[in-house]
């Protein structure tokens, strides 16, 4: 990230509280910060009706803010707006030698473009085609070109310390099932012992199950003491409880390249489908004599777009800040370049935003910063967009879906409010639209960095509420 922005983040509070003129909040809202001990200068709040009228409410809208997971409303709003909402990703499967029967006489090369949501439904269908062209047995190594994000050090523990959680994974041209695993136990009480299963399946791969415990079902992750630092093997040191019955936990295998992840996954597809490979897996790229045999498309951004606003799918959100980079300066992404592309959309809009720090696109960062007022403007300019209804729709719907489903349950903006959450040590932030009793909607955001951040959540509903009401 260029220099300016870090110095921007820093200095910028200072400046603009004393420009901006904190305004007086609703007396709901603001009497609930006072509840919650949140001091005035950790709110930046902007409300604005979206024709572009008169502000109807605010305080400190141009101080930068950490927004946690509301940045993905800027990524997934570029994401519309350039790319198009019926765009897909295209994952591709070449054939590097000669068909001899059922044989490939050769390698097999799969291209990856950085689709979000290739799972293992996708998959098994992708390779079904392999297997209707006629081909059994590889007999060749399995290549991965994944040249359309630029190769770059990855350490899941950066943001917090913690490898081992599914948001951690990194981005990848071919990330694959999210780059996670579900661990589903199953006690066996008449045996005394523990079963698991991995899903998806990894070829290869070893679990040294849990020993059987007796009691009560309390802390039972910790209890497990999940081993993963032997390669090829996943190991429990510790016990499970009967008494827990049948439980899942996802994890993400952090020790496993994408690399390594892809091949255990694909070598066990492919050998349920009646396939062999015989060589290794490995980085390549597309020979230019191979000629494409099959092809797998992605759903269309406008629905990727729902899950990651929905459901605040990190690694799905960075995949597409990366596809943004890929797609528009045609070169192998990285986040700097995905930043960049954002910030040539927002100048063209018309939107400043000295303020803007982008890492990796999804606010599962401590650097990310995005003021009030730039996501009022966003907000109020998207409403404008000819793909409105698709931006709109991809957000939780207060009371009703997503991450807001337990929110404002029997208050009269529920069902009313189109809302992204963000949460983060310290962080609690929401920007949207709330379409008030009088038909008139509005763009709203209410980001609040501070100790006391957890205990927001009240002055924001009330916020909500009071635009639905007044507005």
């Amino acid at each position: 990230m260029r220099l300016h922005k870090i110095m921007a983040a820093l200095l910028l509070p200072l400046a603009f509280l004393a420009s901006a003129g904190a305004q007086e909040l609703p007396p709901p809202v603001d009497e609930a910060l006072r509840r919650a001990e949140i001091p005035n200068y950790a709110v930046g709040a902007y409300v604005q009706e979206v024709g572009g009228g008169q502000v109807l409410t605010g305080t400190n809208w141009n101080a930068p803010f950490n927004p946690a997971s509301v940045m993905k409303l800027l990524t997934t709003n570029a994401a519309l707006d350039l790319l198009g909402p019926t765009f897909t990703w295209k994952t591709q499967a070449y054939a590097d030698g000669p068909l001899r029967g059922d044989v490939l006489q050769g390698d097999l090369v799969i291209k990856g473009s950085g689709d979000p949501k290739l799972v293992m439904e996708s998959l098994w269908l992708f390779l079904r085609q392999l297997r209707a062209r006629g081909i059994r047995e590889i007999r060749g190594s399995l290549v991965l070109d994944r040249s359309a994000f630029e190769e770059a050090v990855y350490d899941p523990a950066q943001f917090d310390s913690d490898p081992i959680k599914p948001y951690n994974a990194g981005p990848d041209a071919l990330l694959l099932n999210y780059k996670s695993i579900g661990l589903r136990f199953l006690p066996d009480e008449a045996a005394l012992k523990v079963n698991v299963l991995v899903d998806p399946p990894l070829a290869g791969y070893r679990v040294a199950p849990p020993k059987f415990a007796l009691g009560d079902c309390t802390d039972w992750r910790n209890r497990l003491r999940l081993g993963l630092d032997t390669p090829g093997q996943i190991r429990f040191d510790g016990a499970y409880a009967g008494a827990c019955g049948d439980r899942t936990w996802y994890i993400h295998p952090f020790q496993m390249t994408h690399v390594q992840y892809f091949d255990a996954v694909f070598r066990h597809v492919w050998g349920s489908l009646g396939g062999t490979l015989t060589g290794p897996t490995r980085n390549g790229a597309v020979p230019p004599a191979a000629r494409l045999v099959a092809e797998w498309e992605s759903a269309p951004l406008a629905d990727i777009i729902r899950d990651i606003n929905k459901f605040s799918n990190n690694v799905m959100a960075r995949q597409l800040l990366l596809t943004l980079a890929n797609q528009q300066l045609k070169l192998p992404a990285t986040p700097e370049r995905g930043a960049a592309v954002i910030d040539t959309w927002l100048a063209r809009k018309g939107i400043q935003a000295p303020e803007l720090v982008v890492r990796n696109g999804s606010g599962l960062s401590r650097e990310e910063r995005i003021s009030a007022l730039t996501l009022g403007r966003l907000l109020v300019a998207a409403f404008q967009a000819p793909t409105m209804p698709e931006f709109i729709s991809s957000m939780p719907l207060a009371g009703l879906d997503g991450t807001m489903r337990q929110r404002l349950n029997g208050h009269s903006v529920a069902g009313r409010a189109h809302i992204k959450t963000g949460t983060l040590n310290e962080v609690r932030a929401i920007a949207g639209y709330v379409l008030a009793a009088s038909g008139r909607r509005y763009a709203v955001a209410f980001l609040v960095n501070h100790a006391n951040a957890p205990r927001a959540q009240e002055a924001q509903d009330a916020m909500l509420q009071w635009v639905y009401e007044q507005g």
